[in-house]
């Protein structure tokens, strides 16, 4: 289990480092077609769906992918 964490750790500081210092590499989430923002006078709604989803695709990708190894 501490594998486990030691390699999200990891995950986690390698996204916050790419977001930091390369803010446009993730640019384009939240504005796909299909994500819903919805703006009125006393708030703001956002569901990034279609964001989502593709984020979801590619990390099962992933995770089949190291599950072979």
């Amino acid at each position: 289990m501490a594998r486990w964490f030691i390699t999200a750790g990891m995950i986690l500081v390698i996204l916050g480092t790419i977001i930091h210092f390369a803010p446009w590499t993730i640019s384009w989430f939240g504005k796909l077609p299909g994500d819903i923002r919805i703006e009125t006078e006393k708030g703001v709604f956002f569901m990034p769906l279609a964001s989502m989803l593709v984020i979801s695709v590619i990390l099962s990708i992933l995770i089949g992918i190291l599950k072979r190894f």
